[in-house]
């Protein structure tokens, strides 16, 4: 078949499948081939095979449509830097985020044994970071803020005023952090620690939620001031009340999953789209061990991650 003869397959099969999404729109039900190829319009010619069941009345319809619009996610403006970065021994996902122009950055979460890694990538694109911030006092690793103020002098750490951890500056509800043009807000959303915020970048559309709300999942409830109420109205009061479409980073993936939204998580997550009775049961009888790194790196956080850190050859 020649070039155009197939674009024009392509444009007829286009046509049919449109016409068919109208008409169950406006009401009636269609039966529709296995792996039908959907597009909005002949310019963007989306295509997206989906398996569906023979049949597909409205409500089905509404479901995939707004499945699709999820994905619709706000683009990061061209001055600002992100960096998604990986610490393969704790699980521990850190985030560099920077101001291109001023070239002021920071680092969310930083884990110990990466703060060489983190700071020779900082020094090789020319940023200067302003801060080394904490979403809370973890308990599975020993935070990297203390030996980055050493690596990168000028440094400043900063974790919730309600963390009970030293830091050069304690965050309260709804502070923000600048770094060049750009900042971030800290909100308040305790429940896996009494500390733990997640800090929105509101013009970016996306927020860092630490162990509060992880992708499909969530912070354990058990240990360190741990209560499961608390965590799920933190959860449905200062998370999932974000645009639908904000881009959600967790502290933590144990499955390879990198990122979610918010309209995901409401959906999707098999705990915290419960009612708050059925949440508190699941997280009682969750029988999880004990954390294994709690007893070095609670005390270690607590003093800003200053223990342990390694000696300069």
């Amino acid at each position: 078949m020649s070039p155009s003869n197939a674009f024009g397959s392509v444009l007829r099969r286009v046509s049919a499948a449109a016409a068919t999404v109208s008409a169950i729109t406006a009401g009636s039900t269609r039966t529709l081939s296995r792996r039908t190829l959907i597009t909005t319009s002949y310019e963007t010619t989306v295509r997206r095979y989906i398996n569906i069941s023979t049949l597909c009345p409205l409500h089905q319809t509404a479901i995939l449509s707004q499945g699709a619009n999820m994905e619709q996610r706000k683009p990061f403006t061209a001055d600002f830097f992100f960096r998604q970065l990986f610490d393969e021994q704790s699980h521990t996902y850190s985030y560099l985020l920077a101001d291109i122009a001023s070239k002021e950055a920071i680092l969310i979460d930083p884990v110990l044994e990466q703060a060489t890694r983190d700071a020779k990538l900082i020094e090789e694109l020319g940023f200067t970071l302003k801060f080394a911030l904490n979403t809370h006092m973890h308990a599975d690793h020993v935070t990297g803020t203390g030996y980055l103020k050493q690596l990168l002098p000028g440094t400043l750490s900063v974790i919730s005023k309600n963390s009970g951890a030293k830091a050069d500056r304690h965050l309260v509800d709804n502070e923000t952090v600048k770094f060049g043009r750009h900042e971030l807000r800290a909100l308040c959303t305790p429940g896996h620690t009494n500390g733990c915020m997640t800090f929105v970048v509101e013009e970016q559309g996306c927020a860092f939620t630490g162990d509060t709300l992880l992708i499909r999942g969530c912070g354990r409830t058990d240990f360190q001031e741990g209560d499961s109420r608390t965590l799920y109205r933190s959860v449905h009061d200062r998370i999932f009340t974000l645009p639908d479409n904000f881009r959600l980073f967790p502290a933590h993936d144990y499955k390879g999953n990198m990122e979610t939204t918010v309209a995901e998580e409401k959906r999707y997550n098999p705990r915290l789209t419960k009612d708050i009775e059925a949440f508190v049961e699941l997280m009682g009888n969750l029988n999880l061990p004990y954390p294994k790194m709690i007893d070095k790196a609670v005390p270690a956080n607590r003093e800003c991650g200053l223990f342990d850190i390694p000696k300069e050859s």
